[in-house]
């Protein structure tokens, strides 16, 4: 049956976004996505989603087509194996030794090319539109927000969700507009990104086996995220460097976030870094170099009947690899609240109330522990801590994310919106 007691207009067209308008569509809801390029698509590469995330695909009804995607189901166990960026690589934690592990706590990689793909099928073609950048959202006397666009045009809906990524115009109809800009800053990070062949590695004496586990090279200022893909034939490396010498949000980037770079950059970042890390450095021969922004917590996720989703709500550093999971979780919630049978025009704000009382706290904890996993990460070593100083903050650090209670959450929201 139909849910057509509102309007509902979904404000980019990335994973969250379509995942949304596909769940809310499977609850007979819908909603009509703007997506600011001409098809969808995605920047980067491949995504972690951990348990909690495949929960909240699952819930919305999404997660079998997902699956059918996934190249490497057998890369399913994602606890890290620490180990020092310098020396012979000495073991610094295992986090097979944090948790006792179940099947239900797996999670897997999929390439966000292969996610949209999974998904678009779904989606009714003529509530799509491409080329459509929202510049800014003005609201009506009547309550309606209406939607303005760079070409010119406008769209007027009961309920917009901002699902437009870390850039968000959206995110300035619901915090005030002259802040909105300070609110995003460049976390001093950069990461360079690379693929290489696994027996291209083993042939210039690589002694670490990455091919079935993800691996951290962990120093001063600088850690590896090491994982491997197209069964364990590919290995992917990001490479973290920090500037610890300036404080957090006083530097601006001018240029692109993302740029080419001369491998000779990264090598030098990385000069006098153990043996297995400088053999996969030489063969990053192209990299890219990322600069990491991310939000301060926002106070509100939500304005009037606007609700933020995704990263334009709590765009996070990656070091947790939990963003996009957040992400999903703010959708699953969302689409139970607007389903629920008591929802209508009328209480869309109490609904999108309960939504924030559930989602801010959470997803903001999760983006402060983020930064702060970063931070652990980069203090491996003289003057930092020593093995037993990262065994104590490195032990259940993904347990709050990975084995949350998505279904009291909508309990939660529930008895918030019946409160109201």
């Amino acid at each position: 049956m139909t849910q057509d007691k509102f309007s509902v207009a979904i404000v980019g067209g990335g994973l969250c976004g379509v995942a949304c308008a596909v769940g809310l569509l499977k609850l007979g809801i819908k909603s009509t996505v703007f997506e600011a390029t001409p098809k969808f698509g995605e920047v980067g590469a491949g995504v972690g989603l951990g348990p909690n995330a495949l929960r909240a695909l699952e819930g919305l009804g999404i997660l079998d087509a997902v699956m059918a995607r996934v190249e490497d189901k057998e890369f399913a166990d994602r606890r890290s194996l620490f180990v020092s960026g310098h020396g012979t690589h000495e073991t610094v934690y295992d986090y097979e030794n944090s948790t006792e592990w179940t099947v239900a706590d797996a999670g897997l990689a999929i390439h966000r090319a292969a996610f949209l793909d999974a998904l678009v099928p779904l989606l009714d073609p003529q509530t799509t539109q491409f080329n459509k950048r929202c510049s800014s959202i003005t609201t009506l006397p009547s309550g309606v927000h209406r939607i303005h666009f760079t070409d010119g045009t406008t769209h007027d809906a009961d309920l917009v969700v901002g699902a437009d990524g870390i850039r968000s115009t959206t995110r300035g109809a619901v915090v005030d507009e002259s802040a909105a800009d300070k609110l995003l800053q460049f976390t001093n990070t950069v990461a360079y990104r690379g693929l290489v062949p696994t027996e291209a590695l083993v042939r210039d004496g690589l002694k670490t086996d990455l091919t079935k586990r993800l691996h951290m090279f962990l120093g001063i200022d600088k850690h590896l995220v090491v994982f491997p893909i197209k069964s364990g034939k590919i290995i992917n490396i990001v490479a973290f460097s920090t500037d610890n010498s300036v404080p957090v949000g006083s530097v601006a980037v001018p240029g692109p976030w993302v740029q080419p770079v001369p491998q000779q950059e990264l090598l030098d970042e990385y000069a006098g870094w153990g043996p297995d890390v400088r053999i996969m450095l030489n063969h990053m021969k192209t990299p890219s170099k990322w600069f990491i922004h991310a939000l301060k917590p926002l106070d509100t996720f939500i304005r009037g009947r606007i609700a933020l989703v995704g990263d334009a709500a709590h765009s996070m550093c990656p070091h947790l690899g939990s963003g996009v999971g957040q992400g999903f979780e703010d959708v699953y919630v969302l689409c139970q609240l607007l389903a629920h049978p008591s929802t209508n025009l009328s209480n869309l704000e109490d609904v999108l109330r309960a939504y924030d009382t559930v989602r801010r706290p959470r997803a903001n904890m999760v983006l402060e522990r983020s930064f702060r996993a970063g931070v652990i990460y980069e203090s491996f070593g003289k003057p930092g801590y020593g093995l037993q100083d990262m065994e104590g903050h490195l032990a259940g650090i993904w347990e709050p994310i990975w084995r949350h209670d998505l279904s009291g959450d909508i309990s939660t929201a529930m008895a918030a919106l019946s409160a109201s």
